[in-house]
């Protein structure tokens, strides 16, 4: 009743750390605000773009979608802090790698099935989650780990799929935490219209809709910049294609360059949309707060665990060997990377603060 692909979308749909990510953030802690994306609506949104990019592309829908969803699973709480926090605290163990974490989810840690760990998906899939920014050449511990059993051929570049599974993740990163960042009052239209293409898309929106609120228009304006990099994105991948001798699956891995990209006038925007967004959102000092509490929580959580392994809870303790050692510094690494914010901030307070009830 269903393909490979639409297997492995479904199982990673059930999975527990497909649920968690309503609770993971990208940029604000879960509790800042009910409007702001998480990894979950994030990772929704990444999967329509990829779905709809490959159908216009005539690729399979069905694996792109599934790369899309499962792209965040490695995440750790509190976003890009809280990965900083634990890869520094596992650096004497071998690092932290949230894409490698993805493959260790969905090959060993989801232990829900009868008959194996992990979710059992496709090679397709696993190989497109390991290496869908690109060949890998510096392989993350935990996905070594897995490289011994299973060959994923991560160093050359991943299915057509992948790639686009991957710049649907920047569009969607891309303008969603411009949406975010509005809301915020972190910067205005105003000054994003100072950027190329965005200060044409403001123009064309007073021009066709004078007089709109200012939520409206923001929407307006964003759903356009969408469009402009998808219609963009597409276009300049069916020009490569047909640029390149592409009968097979095995010719695009084998191109030696990605067959997925935008236009040179669309890298150009990406690239100025990333750094405003780097230096007017990323780097406010009400997000630089919350990434400090957030690395001291990741980095004070994963020292008590190692020290006292006997203070995980038992299943997760059953995993550990003896207290500063590889084998308890990856189970506690496991054991912190899954949390959500709110779990986090939780085991935070149940640890260290003895007011509060264990």
């Amino acid at each position: 009743m269903r393909t490979p692909y639409q297997r492995d979308r479904d199982r990673i749909i059930h999975s527990a750390a497909f649920r968690r990510l309503e609770y993971k953030t990208q940029v604000f802690v879960n509790h800042e605000g009910d409007h702001y994306r998480t990894r979950l609506t994030h990772s929704l949104e990444v999967s329509q773009l990829s779905r709809s990019m490959c159908r216009v592309l005539g690729l399979n829908e069905d694996l792109g979608e599934a790369l899309a969803l499962a792209h965040d699973l490695g995440h750790t709480p509190f976003g890009h802090a809280g990965e900083d926090g634990l890869n520094a605290a596992m650096a004497p163990f071998g690092g932290f790698d949230h894409n490698a974490q993805t493959l260790r989810i969905l090959t060993q840690l989801e232990a829900r099935y009868a008959g194996f760990n992990g979710l059992n998906l496709t090679w397709e899939t696993l190989e497109g989650l390991a290496k869908h920014n690109g060949p890998v050449h510096d392989v993350p511990r935990a996905m070594a780990e897995y490289l011994q059993q299973h060959d994923l051929e991560i160093h050359t570049h991943a299915s057509a799929e992948a790639q686009l599974a991957s710049l649907a993740d920047d569009i969607a990163y891309n303008n969603h935490d411009i949406e975010d960042g509005l809301r915020a009052n972190f910067f205005t239209l105003a000054e994003l219209a100072e950027l190329p293409l965005v200060g044409n898309i403001v123009a064309e929106v007073d021009a066709h809709h004078a007089g709109l609120d200012n939520h409206r228009r923001t929407h307006e304006v964003i759903r356009r910049l969408i469009n402009r990099m998808v219609a963009d994105l597409i276009e300049q991948t069916k020009q490569n294609i047909a640029a390149h001798p592409i009968a097979s699956v095995e010719d695009i891995r084998q191109l030696g360059q990605p067959v997925v990209h935008f236009s040179d006038e669309m890298q150009v925007v990406n690239k100025a949309i990333k750094s405003f967004l780097k230096n007017r959102m990323y780097r406010h000092f009400k997000v630089n707060r919350m990434t400090s509490k957030a690395r001291r929580v990741i980095q004070e959580l994963f020292r008590f665990y190692l020290s006292e392994p006997d203070c995980l809870p038992p299943t997760w303790f059953a995993l550990t060997g003896e207290p500063q050692s590889q084998q308890t510094a990856e189970a506690v690494c496991d054991f912190i990377a899954g949390m959500t914010d709110r779990f986090a901030l939780e085991e935070y307070a149940r640890v260290f603060d003895p007011t509060t009830r264990i």
